[in-house]
């Protein structure tokens, strides 16, 4: 396992933008690697990426220097063990609305002492072939590993307080969109009250010390979201080929 670059940044106080990516294609993320990118998410959740594709994804991210990310679909500590074993440096974990799916997932990622999370002779750590020994790997780690629950649903801003105490927990992502279906905006996150909701969200999640992430659709939005103190910015896959695409057809009018 190498050093997480993107939590390191974020630390240290410094944005970072990737994507969310729902292709199976380690192509795609050797490319968005190339091209700049600070992390790729894979989006285990609305995909059919399976476990067994995750870690030739992790490895051309390797290769084009961007962090491997993960949106595991279920908080499920055996499937989020796979993509960590296979080279996944964080977890970003939808729908977590209570504190004790919160602890759940923080002892999930987290070797003891700090969680329950098994070893073995995997991707991550070198088949413990490489330079560390057991003891100096689980201490690593459990400094690298980041951990982003999605705050997406009404129940989750209810209980942000007590979420926000959870130990281990680095900072929270919000998903607008489910969040403006959990509000009763069936046609997206537009509305003035969800817009004062997620602004509310961002200022809690800050003053508590821990890191704000939400969706970008554009360079502009995402740099107005961290003039705001939003760190974590992520665009899909889909949304940055749209928006890409339709720049390169203004010249053909």
């Amino acid at each position: 396992m190498k050093q997480n670059i993107v939590k390191t940044r974020l630390k240290n106080s410094q944005p970072v933008l990737g994507i969310l990516s729902n292709s199976s294609d380690p192509t795609v993320a050797e490319l968005c690697g190339f091209s700049g990118l600070d992390f790729y998410m894979i989006d285990g959740e609305h995909s059919p990426i399976t476990t067994a594709q995750v870690q030739d994804i992790v490895r051309a991210c390797e290769l084009s220097g961007i962090t491997p990310l993960a949106r595991v679909r279920s908080n499920d500590p055996k499937l989020i063990l796979q993509f960590l074993d296979a080279g996944v440096m964080g977890i970003m974990m939808p729908a977590i609305s209570t504190v004790a799916a919160a602890e759940a997932l923080v002892q999930a990622v987290m070797y003891a002492p700090l969680g329950t999370r098994g070893f073995a002779p995997v991707r991550a750590n070198e088949y413990l072939l490489g330079s560390m020994s057991q003891g100096e790997y689980v201490t690593f780690a459990n400094e690298q590993l980041l951990i982003l629950p999605q705050i997406e649903d009404k129940e989750a801003i209810d209980n942000l307080d007590e979420l926000l105490t959870v130990k281990g927990i680095d900072g929270f992502v919000i998903g607008p969109r489910d969040l403006a279906m959990s509000m009763g905006f069936y046609d997206g996150p537009g509305h003035d009250e969800v817009k004062r909701t997620i602004a509310g969200v961002v200022d809690k999640i800050r003053k508590a010390g821990l890191i704000a992430g939400t969706t970008a659709a554009t360079g502009d939005q995402a740099k107005a979201l961290i003039d705001r103190g939003v760190l974590f910015c992520l665009n899909s896959f889909a949304g940055l080929l749209k928006s890409a695409a339709g720049d390169f057809m203004k010249g053909r009018v």
